[in-house]
Parts: structure tokens; C-alpha cells; sequence
């Protein structure tokens, strides 16, 4: 060691150059800060210049009906209540024009695709959505799952023959192609034993598998569900990147499973599947720090959506119900740390192996959105290098969503699309799960206000 001594710089002389060059960037730093600070402010109204006069009054009513609680909290009795009083036609009447046209692209291809066209024109990108889930003692059949595949593998070719935008996405849930039932029991199975990939992918492929603690008919619509992800996914690589959302605590560990499998067999030069990681889970970062170690020793790409989590009531219940710690954070600064944190650690993998990794920061949180602005800056990640993107539900946070797209970086709006009949569950449990969400929607309905305080004056002539 003494014979290398002479040519290192003496540890004042060195610790004096790296100061200096720490206050350097520092200082360059704190002015891209300001400036990001400045331009992702999120409080200039004139983002709402793009809507129309209907569009204005319709996301103001809306939006105030959200912010009250027994509202939202009783909205799918109230809609189950209106729909007998007024009929099937008569429901949908009154639907469609409101609650319907806010949060739903349309019915057919034609209406989605003037959704579609309007938002690509604000930059906006769809992340389209068939609203199709199952929940325990919901199970249909393998015809009805099989048309569910049909649905998705149609919402593949709109994603891909469209020209809404460049590196379309759309979402899938596991639990509209494999029985709930059979995800909890498997969660069970493989918390006691692990599963090889390896054996998944060969399902997917047509191979027979065992799998023990499964009986034959279990086994047999295991295969099934998998051939039909396996359909999907061979229909979608290197055209649509197919974001696979997470549900229940008591099924995450099952849907992970078969995702990672999906990655393992299609994720070999590009991220074309991606897995849900819910921060508001206490173990979110040690499951996505064991999806990047997998990624790694499995050598496959990872996409990552990253959210807060929409099941928190139900989670709650369920674990005092049994007995069982809860399984979510205490408090929102806990889950605020957790998705800051989780989105850290995402950041940092993305600038050293943009090619490897993605990740859609799907958030309707502003600090955390500018978070991930300054971070993405600091790292040199480019705003629309196709690594990076953000994400929010259409019909909500458009000042976050028109101002991000304003200044350049990728956003998606995620699509529902279906009718009225095949939307309203969808849109109830959104609306239940997101509750958080709507009745903190104040500052997006004072921005509608404003803007429509502006035209107002304008058209009465007292200036712009």
C-alpha cells in the first residue's frame, strides 16, 4: 500500500476539490430545482383551457357530488336504487351524459376512438382498460373466461392498429382470465413451498405441470388461465406493453407469480409485460427489491407500476376480521415514504440501465410527481426517453396530467371503455377504492372554477 502512497492527492487537497465540486452542483441543482418548481406548479387554471364550456360545468358538478362522503360511500346502492326506479334505458340516459362521460372513453370503437384522437392532440397518451375483474365468490366459468381473453386481445389491436401514440399500454387483470379461488389457494401453496418459473413458462407453452396441493380440476384451469395470458402476451409483445394490476393481499403473491413467469418468458429484450406494486403495503419495497433481484438472476426486463393501493378499506377489515396484522402502512406520511422511497430506488436502477428497467410513476400526488421530476433531472433521465412515464385515471387530475405533458414528459391516462352496464362496477368500486382521491379533488375543482370565472368575464367583456 505505501508504494502506490505517492500518487494519491492528500486527503485535505482532496476533500477541498469535492467540496467545492459538491457546492457546485449544488448550486446548479438548486437552480434546475427552482425552475422545476416553478413549471410543475400545478396552479395555473389556464391547463383547463382545452375543455369546453360542457365539459368545464360537467367535471365541476361531478367533483362536487364526490366530495360528499355518504355520496361515495353509498354510490352503488344509489345507482342500483335509480336504475330500477328509471329503467334500463332511462338509467343509461342519465348516465351517459354525466358520471359515464367523465370517467369512460365510450362503447365502441368509433367513440374511443374520438376520446382517443381529443387527448392525443393535448399530448396525452391512453393506457387503455377493460373493466373486467372477479373477486372471491364471483367466478363464471371458463366460457366466460375465455371471452374476458377475447375482450383483452381486442383491446390489444385498438392499443396497437390506432395511431393514438407512440409505445401504447393497456391493463389486464389475472383475475378476469383465472378463477380468484385458485389465486388464493395458490398463494397459500407458495408461501409454504416456492414455485420454479420455469415450470410456469412451460405451462404457458402447452406443457402438462403438477402442481402440489392443486387437485386435477384445479390443475386443468390453471393451464387454461395460463395459455390464455400466454395468447395475450404473444399477441402484445413488441407492439403494446400490457400492465398486469394488482388486486388483494390475499391473491398478490399468486397474480406476482404468474406475471413474473409472463416476464421471464417475453420480457427477454424489452420491458412488454409489467407487474403492480402497491406502496401502501408495509412489504411494497421488499417486494420490488425481490422482483429486481429476480429480473436479474432470471435475466429478464421489469416494468414496474408504481401506486399507492385502492383496497385500503377492505384490506383493513379483512385482517381484524382474522386476526391478522394489517397489512397497511399506519398513516399516509408512512405510505408517502414508502412510494417516494420505492420510486428512489426505481430511478436509480433506470440511470444506470435504461434499457433494462421502466416504470410508470402512477400517482395523482403532486409532491411525489415533482419528486420524481427533479430526481429524473438530477439523473439525467430523459423525459420522454421512453423509461420513465407518469401516469393518471382519465376524468381526474387533468392539471397534474395537461401540465406534465405541457413540459414534455410522457403521460397516460388510464381508459376504461365498455357500456354503461359493463362500465358501472367498475366505476363504483373506482369511486369506493379511490375515495381518498375524490374528496381531495378541492384544488382541481377551484382551478375548473377559476377558468370558468375567466370566461365568463371574457364573454362579458371584462377582458382575458
Amino acid at each position: 500500500m505505501m508504494m502506490f502512497s505517492h500518487l494519491r492527492p492528500s486527503l485535505p487537497h482532496l476533500l477541498s476539490l469535492r467540496l467545492m465540486g459538491t457546492a457546485a452542483a449544488r448550486t446548479v441543482a438548486a437552480r434546475q430545482s427552482d425552475l422545476l418548481s416553478a413549471t410543475l406548479a400545478f396552479e395555473d387554471p389556464s391547463a383547463f383551457r382545452v375543455k369546453s364550456w360542457g365539459e368545464l360545468l360537467r367535471a365541476l358538478g361531478i367533483f362536487r357530488l364526490c366530495s360528499f362522503p355518504v355520496l361515495v360511500n353509498n354510490c352503488g346502492k344509489l345507482m342500483s336504487i335509480a336504475r330500477t326506479l328509471l329503467g334500463r334505458r332511462g338509467f343509461s340516459l342519465l348516465l351517459r351524459p354525466t358520471v359515464y362521460a367523465q370517467f369512460v372513453a365510450g362503447e365502441n370503437e368509433r367513440e374511443i376512438s374520438q376520446s382517443m384522437e381529443k387527448m392525443s392532440l393535448l399530448g396525452l397518451r391512453p393506457m387503455l382498460a377493460v373493466p373486467i375483474e372477479e373477486d372471491l365468490g364471483e367466478s363464471t366459468g371458463e366460457k366466460r373466461y375465455d371471452d374476458n381473453m377475447e375482450a383483452m386481445l381486442e383491446c390489444v389491436r385498438m392499443s396497437h392498429s390506432n395511431a393514438w401514440s407512440k409505445d401504447p399500454m393497456m391493463q389486464l387483470k389475472i383475475t378476469a382470465l383465472l378463477s380468484p379461488e385458485l389465486c388464493v389457494k395458490l398463494t397459500t401453496i407458495i408461501a409454504q413451498q416456492p414455485y420454479d418459473l420455469n415450470l410456469l413458462v412451460k405451462a404457458m407453452d402447452g406443457e402438462p405441470i403438477s402442481f402440489p396441493g392443486l387437485d386435477e380440476n384445479e390443475v386443468a384451469h390453471l393451464l387454461c388461465g395460463l395459455q390464455r395470458l400466454n395468447k395475450i402476451a404473444e399477441a402484445s409483445v413488441n407492439k403494446v406493453r400490457v400492465l398486469v394490476d394488482a388486486e388483494y393481499t390475499y391473491m398478490n403473491p399468486a397474480l406476482s407469480l404468474v406475471t413474473m413467469a409472463m416476464m421471464k418468458k417475453f420480457n427477454k429484450d424489452g420491458a412488454w409485460i409489467w407487474n403492480t406494486y402497491q406502496c401502501y403495503l408495509k412489504e411494497s419495497r421488499s417486494l420490488l427489491l425481490e422482483a429486481l433481484r429476480l429480473s436479474k438472476s432470471e435475466g429478464f426486463c421489469l416494468g414496474v407500476k408504481l401506486v399507492r393501493g385502492a383496497y385500503m378499506d377492505k384490506e383493513r377489515k379483512l385482517a381484524e376480521k382474522e386476526g391478522r396484522l394489517d397489512p397497511i402502512h399506519w398513516c399516509w406520511e408512512d405510505t408517502n415514504d414508502s412510494y417516494n422511497g420505492s420510486l428512489d430506488v426505481m430511478l436509480e436502477v433506470i440511470s444506470q440501465k435504461p434499457e433494462c428497467y421502466r416504470i410508470i410513476i402512477a400517482t395523482h400526488n403532486e409532491e411525489s410527481v415533482r419528486k420524481a421530476a427533479k430526481r429524473m433531472e438530477e439523473l439525467g433521465i430523459d423525459k420522454d426517453g421512453g423509461s420513465v412515464c407518469f401516469g393518471q385515471l382519465l376524468g381526474m387530475c387533468d392539471h397534474v396530467s395537461l401540465t406534465l405533458a405541457k413540459e414534455g414528459y410522457a403521460v397516460y391516462k388510464s381508459v376504461p371503455y365498455g357500456s354503461v352496464d359493463d362500465t358501472l362496477p367498475y366505476l363504483v368500486r373506482r369511486a369506493q377504492e379511490n375515495r381518498t382521491v375524490l374528496q381531495g379533488i378541492r384544488k382541481e375543482r377551484d382551478l375548473l372554477r377559476q377558468e370558468l370565472s375567466r370566461r365568463l368575464r371574457r364573454s362579458l367583456g371584462g377582458g382575458t
